[in-house]
């Protein structure tokens, strides 16, 4: 029987990147996960394996240096290293996300001077919309740039920067009101930046602070920061696209890229809490046989994998929605719903089957138990994703009265 969540009308090199991909998993990380993940340890070793496979170019264009591969196989890579650990998926998503606004928006500047170095692994990427008092009300940005002469000024705290500590380029969401008539929708006053800045923490340029890393309850490894901005002077030429009052859509154009992402990264979890389930489950003897012939624990495992093939199901089909060039923020906030839910659901039942030793943190499901929480919120909370899914069914369905 063929393993859960294949994909059919795959080209040769996307399956050979996928083999290869999976062997890295198999061999790199899923044996120094749980143990990096207790340490809170950032896997530089693995990072510098993904870096030789080039993979950090994936999507880049081949004129820049990448392997221009599409959104699929992206997130079908994405979905294999998050089988191995969440965290590892979350270390290049910020960079994808980041090449990807600059591949779709970015002057010709700015796509020569940043995509080569991308490509190649020796600049990481990060981005940053929310704020310590914002949630999922982007419109309420604080943060502002202010012109001054050739330059903007930049002043605001910014939160949950996955990479804010080991990336090297920063794209910002702020609002810059001058140009924009008083009454201007507030998404149409905002603008993206580009931040160079040395990885590390502290004052990582003038004007620029990346505190320490945020302790978190899962998703460790990776670090996640505030950034404050006091001041910071940057030119004019890196506002993304060369122009202010578009960074709202291109932002939004890059998160519909990061929810495919997120929803791979559900995908990748559920395999992994299924695998160790269904292995489990024929180890473990009560009542004079394995657990997995019972009959309430077969009925567990069915749910599983069913849930397991609809989420990747529904990814896939985002991520293809996304190559055609077709608008894909319905398919994009569906799979994205979805695969978060049913991985937490997927993951619980693992748990359970665990029984007692899934409390343990020798056995790698605990670990996985703390990560899947993140995915409920990442790129937009289950509430915001489905009131993306109500108004454009409305859009599609309205009543002709």
């Amino acid at each position: 029987m063929a393993r859960l969540a294949q994909t059919a009308g795959l080209t040769d090199i996307q399956q050979e990147i996928l083999s290869t991909v999976r062997d890295f998993v198999d061999k790199e990380i899923i044996p120094v996960a749980t143990q990096l993940e207790h340490r809170d340890e950032y896997p530089q070793q693995i990072v510098d394996g993904l870096k030789e496979l080039g993979l950090f170019g994936l999507m880049i264009p081949e004129e820049y240096g990448g392997l221009g591969e599409s959104l699929l196989t992206y997130a079908l890579c994405v979905e294999e290293i998050a089988r191995g650990w969440m965290s590892v998926s979350g270390i290049i998503n910020t960079h994808f996300i980041v090449a990807y606004m600059l591949k779709q928006h970015g002057t010709q500047e700015q796509k020569d001077h940043f995509l080569p170095r991308m490509a190649a692994g020796d600049i990481r990427g990060a981005f940053s919309m929310s704020e310590p008092a914002l949630g999922s009300d982007v419109s309420a940005i604080t943060s502002k740039a202010v012109k001054d002469g050739d330059e903007y000024v930049l002043n605001g705290q910014k939160m949950w920067l996955t990479n804010g500590g080991t990336s090297s380029l920063v794209a910002v969401l702020v609002r810059s009101d001058e140009g924009h008539p008083e009454g201007t929708a507030p998404h149409k006053s905002m603008t993206t930046f580009l931040i160079e800045k040395e990885p590390g923490f502290g004052e990582v340029r003038p004007g620029l602070t990346i505190p320490g890393k945020i302790d978190k309850m899962g998703y460790k490894g990776v670090d996640t920061t505030e950034m404050i901005m006091d001041g910071l002077r940057l030119p004019a030429n890196r506002a993304l696209g060369g122009t202010t009052g578009r960074g709202f859509y291109q932002m939004m154009d890059g998160v519909e890229v990061g929810r495919v992402n997120v929803a791979a990264r559900g995908c990748g979890v559920a395999q992994r809490a299924f695998e160790l389930g269904v292995s489990y489950a024929q180890q473990r003897h009560t009542f004079g046989k394995a657990i997995a012939q019972h009959q309430a624990i077969q009925f567990k495992l069915a749910e599983m994998a069913t849930k397991v093939e609809a989420a990747h199901a529904m990814m896939v089909n985002a991520a293809r929605k996304k190559d055609s060039g077709e608008r894909n923020d319905l398919e994009a906030g569906m799979a994205k719903y979805l695969a978060s839910e049913y991985c937490k659901e997927v993951v619980e039942d693992a748990f359970r089957i665990h029984g007692g030793y899934g409390f343990s943190k020798e056995y790698e499901i605990e670990r996985l138990y703390r990560e899947a929480p993140m995915l409920l919120i990442g790129e937009g909370t289950a509430e915001i994703q489905k009131m993306i899914i109500g108004r454009r069914l409305l859009e599609e369905y309205r009543f002709q009265g």
